[in-house]
C-alpha cells in the first residue's frame, strides 16, 4: 500500500515539475486568460455585492434618521411641519444617493469595457505577423503503372435445412409450476 501510494505520489510530482516547466516557457498562455477571466468574475460579483450592501447600509441609516426625526417632533405646528419637510429632503436624498450609485456602477462598468478594449487593443498592437511568400513548385507528371490483380471466388456452401420437431405438452392446471 506504501509503495502503491510513494509512486503515486512520485508520478504526481513528475507531472507537475513537467506543467511548471510547460507554464514557466510560455506554453501555458491558455491558463493565463482563464485565470483573468476567473479574477474579474470575481472581482464583478465582489463588487455588485458590495454596492449592494452599501445601499443596504444607506437605507437603514435613512430610516433610522427618519425615526429619530419622528421622535423629536414637538407639539408646536411649526416644529412638525419643519420635521415633515426635513423627511422629504431626506428621502429625496436618499433617491439622489441611490441614482447617484448607479450612475457609479454604469461608469464602472463602461471603464472595464475600455480597459478591456485597450486590453485587446495592445494584445493585438503585440502580434508581429511575418510576411510569408509562397514558392510555387510545379511536380512533373508521373505515370503509375497499372496492377491488376485476381481474386478467386470462393463457391458458396449449400444451406443445410433441417426441420424442427413440433412439440405438445400437456399440463395439469392454471396455477403457477
Amino acid at each position: 500500500m506504501k509503495t502503491t501510494q510513494g509512486w503515486g505520489w512520485l508520478a504526481a510530482g513528475v507531472v507537475a515539475l513537467g506543467l511548471n516547466g510547460f507554464y514557466q516557457d510560455g506554453g501555458a498562455a491558455w491558463a493565463h486568460r482563464a485565470m483573468n477571466g476567473v479574477v474579474a468574475h470575481v472581482a464583478d460579483r465582489t463588487r455588485v455585492l458590495a454596492d449592494l450592501a452599501s445601499e443596504r447600509v444607506d437605507r437603514l441609516v435613512e430610516s433610522g434618521s427618519l425615526v429619530a426625526a419622528r421622535e423629536e417632533t414637538t407639539s408646536c405646528r411649526l416644529a412638525s411641519a419643519m420635521a415633515l419637510f426635513q423627511g422629504k429632503m431626506i428621502r429625496t436624498q436618499g433617491a439622489l444617493a441611490r441614482i447617484e450609485a448607479m450612475s457609479a456602477r454604469q461608469e464602472v462598468a463602461l471603464a472595464r469595457v475600455e480597459a478591456n478594449r485597450a486590453r485587446i487593443e495592445a494584445h493585438v498592437a503585440r502580434l508581429r505577423l511575418a510576411p510569408v511568400a509562397f514558392n510555387t513548385l510545379e511536380m512533373p507528371l508521373v505515370a503509375c503503372p497499372r496492377v491488376r490483380v485476381n481474386v478467386p471466388r470462393v463457391p458458396r456452401a449449400p444451406m443445410v435445412r433441417i426441420p424442427a420437431p413440433v412439440m405438445q405438452v400437456e399440463t395439469a392446471g392454471g396455477g403457477p409450476i
